[in-house]
């Protein structure tokens, strides 16, 4: 051990666990970790859709099927042991596993599966689209989805790949709650909405033992899981809002995880006794172009555009440690993205595109950024190489909301944005940035296409939603990197990085798992040595 201090009183450590300056380590059977975790609106799975909240999920509650921490990118089966797909009748059904119980003691059965969909479905909160999207409605989820012995039958309305469905099935709002306990603590119709923001009724590898808004998570391990683990009793996740005390508390001995370090501060950590690990996040940088200014139309200035950003220089200073270079619109760390970077800063050959074409210079453009590194710094950096070539942005800065607000409504020229998945399913983004089928100001839709007014061709279009049909696991995956290939070579859209994430840790640490997304991150399988 390399800290003399380790074993200490209790009370010594209990202080520690509350926030109070205190000289130890932390206990060998808990892992603490800081966190900025302000960002938590809701706990219920009917309701939250926040990055920590989705964490939090991922390790309290399962799903019929899940991503789960021995491999994040393989869909395996959580609360369903087995399952069979008859995609001509648009049906799965579900075996359930023997044995499994929740938190409280109650068994899990199918009719815990009915009710959570349902409930998802009636409350109709912000995660609710992920199921609707299936064809359920409160008037038909009791139709759509039913229970018998031990088994749960899902069906769904519309030309859905299986896959697809499997992969709805794996999101946040998908979790299993415990009927018997939700209902026993349901206020006023609320379907136990209230208590559930304060509690858990899960059957994951973790219970909530206690949650105080922007303080702590304390999460207690479930020894009965079903799986492998939890190898430590508790996990506490204490907010810790500055990047620099997170540091502190590391080095000295208070927390054994620390979420949200500057690179600068990751870098500062000291060799002996500490480690940095690296995890690839799904949320995808691009800038795009509003095709409602004519001087944005052309196709040249898109691939011209592609060689007048300094990839490797930009990665390897302003953007150390936070992003890397990618370059298409699936994230890498899921199945089906496309990890080719065919593009590099080369200015004389955008010059040519451009002069080739006939593109006429300068052209002039409104470029909005958010207002704080490093996007600011980056668009110094692309207003300058882009000016190499005769395109002058003008940048303007500004809050997340204002800005997101003008994407919303198609008033921006060019912007500098970040996206990523709602789900683990290549659609998520492919409809994004690969479809649009009304392109008219009435015709709203979420996605990055409609917003830059990108008229997306018949042929694109109909390709998209073929790969969402499509049955063939492999046959799907190669559409997907077919379509990423050609937003990547041909469209208004300038994909230049991935964000990473880096965790500082204590080297005793072992067992971490971060994958893509928030709903990829878990506890069960740490340990401390």
């Amino acid at each position: 051990m390399k800290h003399s201090l380790r074993h200490v009183a209790a009370a010594v450590t209990a202080l520690a666990m509350l926030g109070t300056p205190a000289l130890a380590d932390t206990p060998p059977n808990v892992l603490v970790v800081a966190q900025n975790i302000d960002d938590i609106v809701a706990l219920d799975p009917a309701q939250a859709y926040e990055f920590t909240s989705s964490e939090y999920m991922a390790n309290v509650y399962d799903r019929l099927v899940q991503y789960d921490a021995e491999d994040t990118t393989e869909l395996v089966g959580g609360l369903a042991e087995s399952w069979e797909i008859d995609a001509e009748n648009r049906t799965i059904t579900f075996t359930l596993r023997d044995g499994v119980s929740f938190h409280s003691g109650n068994p899990v059965t199918p009719a815990d599966v009915v009710y959570s969909f349902k409930r998802v479905v009636a409350l109709n909160k912000n995660p609710a689209f992920i199921l609707t999207q299936l064809g359920w409605t409160p008037e038909n989820i009791e139709e759509m989805v039913t229970g018998e012995g031990n088994t749960v039958t899902l069906k769904y309305a519309g030309d859905f790949s299986p896959a697809f469905v499997m992969n709805v099935l794996a999101a946040r709002p998908a979790s299993i709650v415990d009927s018997q306990l939700v209902m026993e603590n349901a206020v006023d119709g609320d379907m136990g909405n209230a208590w559930l923001n304060t509690n858990s009724a899960g059957s994951g590898a973790f219970s909530l033992q206690m949650y105080r808004p922007a303080e702590m998570l304390r999460l207690v391990a479930n020894k009965d899981y079903f799986k492998e683990g939890p190898k430590l009793d508790q996990i506490i996740i204490r907010h810790v809002a500055e990047a620099a005390t997170q540091q502190l508390l590391l080095e000295q001995g208070d927390v054994d995880i620390a979420r949200n370090m500057t690179p600068e501060q990751v870098a500062a950590l000291p060799e002996d006794g500490f480690k940095v690990s690296i995890h690839p996040q799904a949320a995808i940088h691009f800038i795009s172009f509003n095709q409602k200014v004519p001087a944005l139309q052309h196709e040249a200035l898109w691939e011209a555009s592609r060689y007048l950003i300094d990839y490797e220089g930009l990665t390897s200073t302003l953007l150390k440690g936070q992003m890397e270079t990618h370059q298409a619109f699936w994230p890498k760390g899921f199945p089906g993205a496309l990890e080719d970077t065919p593009f590099s800063y080369d200015p004389e050959k955008a010059k040519q595109i451009l002069a080739d074409a006939g593109v006429e210079l300068p052209i002039n453009v409104e470029m909005d950024v958010f207002n704080f590194a490093p996007f600011t710094d980056v668009a110094q950096s692309i207003q300058a190489s882009f000016a190499e070539a005769g395109i002058n942005f003008d940048i303007v800065p500004g809050t997340t909301a204002a800005i997101i607000t003008k994407y919303r409504a198609r008033e921006h020229e060019a912007i500098m944005l970040y996206w990523g998945p709602d789900f683990n399913d290549p659609h998520s983004n492919a409809k994004a940035f690969a479809y649009n089928k009304d392109n008219s100001d009435d015709g709203y839709a979420s996605t990055t296409t409609w917003r830059n007014a990108w008229e997306v061709s018949d042929e694109m279009n109909a390709r998209t939603m073929a790969a969402l049909s499509e049955s063939d696991p492999a046959k799907r995956e190669e559409m997907y990197l077919e379509l990423q290939r050609d937003v990547q070579a041909k469209a208004p859209f300038v994909i230049m990085y991935q964000a990473t994430l880096q965790v500082g840790m204590d080297e005793d640490v072992t067992g971490y798992v971060h994958g893509a997304s928030s709903d990829l991150v878990f506890y069960r399988l740490v340990e401390k040595n």
